[in-house]
């Protein structure tokens, strides 16, 4: 009874050594007739986060990750010529659902282009006056004293006193005096001379600026005046004012700024891919940020020549009558030039993958997306003219098409490692 433990374990030892085995079931009748699948041919392995660095054998990167196997049926095609750098991209439907990826029609259209620009209000630069003094002085008397108010042409600004301009109104006086004396000379030299000194005299004073009724009135017997009254040179909005009672003038300094606002310019800053839309003399909408609607109409009236360096934009100019001040200095509008229409091969403007150096459209081609350089003309309402690369009636991806760009480059660069 205690041996008979022994005897089966040496059983077993001989079976295992003579090689005896359990016989195998029979094969089902289901799958008899079927064959069996071939195996996946693995052409390389690739580095999981440089897909340029290969190996034909199974390895490791630096961090420890196993290079991934490469099959023969998932080996990408040669990039096109049309679109070097990028392979074509097969993917089944159930694929690109689950992408979603989606696609429209390249179509035959008329394309409307709308440029939108911002644009600032500001006073004719032709309208605009600085009242400045030629003598040095005291302003003893200012009649216009806050900015914005609105003053006359001719209209009495500030009462300037000025030793200068004194001595030079006695010097007048002398002159005509002298003038008179020699007036009854025989000498016709003497005669001209008198009457030289009153002309030059004369100039001086028109030379400081003196209003022409203080000359007419010195010149009619009359005494020089302490203080003279500068008017305004012409009518407008006080926009500047820098002087107060009883302060000291010097020569060339701004006193006050006067802007007609009558008529206004309009400044508008057009980026530069839309600088070849507007043009000298285009009619212009200018919308108001009242939110009533209000809009008015002008044309562009100079193109600025250079580009504003810190914002990189074009600056264009609009002028336009201002009645009831309705553009004010200072406020922004929006400025939409005259829309234009270019005719030819239309897509959505998502299609175009801008990369800055080139532009690129993904065409459905067969059971997969084919990658080609285009040339883009014109842009506006969402849509975009191909002038080369797409026809008519071939489908574009619209959506999800950077998942197709990223794909497109890892098949190239799979491709170029092999």
């Amino acid at each position: 009874m205690k041996a008979k433990p022994f005897v089966l374990i040496l059983l077993g030892i001989l079976l295992a050594a003579t090689g005896c085995r359990k016989p195998s079931a029979p094969p089902s009748p289901s799958l008899a007739g079927q064959a069996a699948p071939a195996p996946r041919k693995i052409l390389f392995y690739r580095n999981p986060m440089d897909p340029s660095i290969t190996s034909p054998v199974p390895a490791k990167d630096g961090m420890g990750m196993d290079y991934i196997p490469v099959y023969a049926e998932e080996a990408p095609r040669p990039p096109g010529p049309t679109a070097p750098g990028l392979a074509t991209v097969q993917a089944g439907p159930e694929a690109l659902r689950l992408a979603g990826v989606q696609t429209a029609v390249a179509e035959r259209q008329t394309l409307h282009r709308a440029t939108r620009a911002a644009g600032l209000v500001v006073p004719d630069e032709t309208r605009v006056r600085h009242v400045q003094t030629r003598m040095t002085g005291w302003v003893e008397k200012l009649y216009v004293n806050a900015t914005g108010q609105l003053v006359r042409a001719g209209q009495p600004l500030l009462s300037l006193y000025s030793p200068e301009l004194l001595a030079t109104q006695e010097e007048f006086l002398r002159a005509r005096e002298a003038a008179a004396r020699f007036a009854g000379s025989a000498l016709p030299e003497v005669r001209r001379g008198g009457e030289d000194l009153v002309t030059a005299a004369r100039r001086r004073l028109e030379l400081l600026d003196v209003p022409a009724g203080l000359i007419a009135r010195l010149e009619q017997g009359g005494t020089a005046r302490r203080a003279i009254t500068l008017t305004a040179p012409a009518g407008g909005y006080v926009t500047a004012k820098s002087v107060f009672e009883g302060q000291q003038v010097q020569p060339g300094m701004d006193l006050l700024t006067l802007a007609d606002l009558s008529r206004v310019w309009v400044e508008a800053d057009v980026y530069p891919f839309e600088a070849s839309a507007v043009r000298l003399g285009q009619k212009t909408v200018v919308k108001l940020p009242y939110g009533t609607g209000a809009e008015l109409t002008g044309r562009i009236a100079y193109v600025y020549p250079t580009l504003d360096a810190q914002s990189r934009t074009l600056k264009v100019r609009i002028e336009l009558p201002n009645p009831g001040l309705a553009l004010k200095p200072g406020m922004y509008v929006d400025v939409a030039p005259d829309q234009e229409s270019a005719e030819g091969i239309v897509v959505p403007d998502s299609a175009v993958i801008d990369t800055g150096v080139r532009q690129v459209v993904f065409v459905a081609k067969g059971g997969g997306f084919e990658p080609r350089d285009v040339r883009v003309g014109s842009r506006g309402d969402g849509k975009a003219v191909i002038l080369s690369g797409v026809a008519a009636g071939e489908r574009v991806a619209v959506r999800a098409n950077f998942l197709l760009d990223s794909e497109s480059r890892l098949r190239a660069a799979l491709g170029g490692a092999r």
